[in-house]
């Protein structure tokens, strides 16, 4: 499969903004403030440096991962993302939009016929995307319905290998422990209802709409290898740290942080 057109969508997303800050991240760092005189730097780096690899995520997709092995342990994940060739996709992935937004882990996507090509031992470490765009959950906030619609139709045959190294789902200030593999949905009645709810609210997106004009969009047979959970095989790294990652903790929106 080739991802054409996806250059020139994203060109789009850019211009119609980002539909951001509107999810903020639901975890405060220790640490000190910044000093004056950082702020000072940050603005001169600013001005005088140029960041060619962070300007090349000119799109925002918004969508929701689970832990692999722990469907229950879910969460939002906003995936800026880049555009490496017609067929490999780069994205940073943040609990939120807003700039204070905490960087949760990483998102490489390919395409079906890069996919197939892979090693059989790698394949059941990446996850199918025909679920998430079908059923509305994968959204691309800012851009024109229409322009969202093309570039659905480019992911839903796509396959994405996720590790999330800040695991902020489960309030944890600090990035701690080792990265964890992360899947997608696949099935209806996989991802808590209040948590896509909540979702759209705050994005002003209406994932059931999505879903119906989504409908046309065909969605291909899912490659042998990919979901690996779903037969019973979850890929999953153990922590030596002894940090738990994917405990029985209901999805983000759903909980309420401890006070501090």
């Amino acid at each position: 499969m080739r991802v054409t057109m996806i250059p020139a969508l994203f060109a789009a997303a850019l211009a119609a903004g980002c539909g951001g800050d509107d999810s903020a991240s639901p975890v405060a760092i220790p640490g000190a403030s910044k000093a004056k005189d950082t702020r000072l730097l940050e603005g001169g780096a600013a001005a005088l440096q140029d960041k060619p690899p962070v300007e090349a995520l000119n799109a925002y997709l918004n969508g929701f991962h689970f832990y692999s092995g722990q469907m229950r342990a879910q969460m939002e994940a906003h995936h800026y993302c880049a555009l490496l060739n017609e067929e490999v996709i780069q994205c940073a992935i943040y609990d939120g939009n807003v700039h204070n937004a905490k960087l949760m882990g990483v998102e490489y996507i390919v395409s079906e016929r890069l996919f197939q090509s892979l090693p059989a031992a790698e394949k059941p470490l990446w996850h199918s995307h025909a679920h998430e765009v079908r059923s509305g959950q994968l959204v691309a906030p800012g851009i024109p319905q229409f322009a969202e619609q093309e570039l659905m139709k480019k992911l839903v045959g796509t396959y994405g290998k996720t590790w999330h190294t800040w695991h902020t789902d489960q309030y944890k200030e600090l990035p701690l422990g080792v990265p964890q593999l992360m899947m997608g949905f696949t099935a209806d009645g996989q991802a808590d209802a209040a948590m896509v709810a909540d979702r759209d609210r705050r994005l002003g997106v209406d994932s059931q709409e999505k879903r119906k004009n989504r409908e046309s969009i065909e969605a291909p047979a899912i490659a042998p290898g990919a979901d690996a959970w779903q037969n019973g095989r979850p890929v999953q790294i153990t922590d030596p740290t002894g940090q738990q990652h994917a405990h029985a903790r209901p999805p983000r929106s759903m909980a309420v942080p401890a006070s501090r």
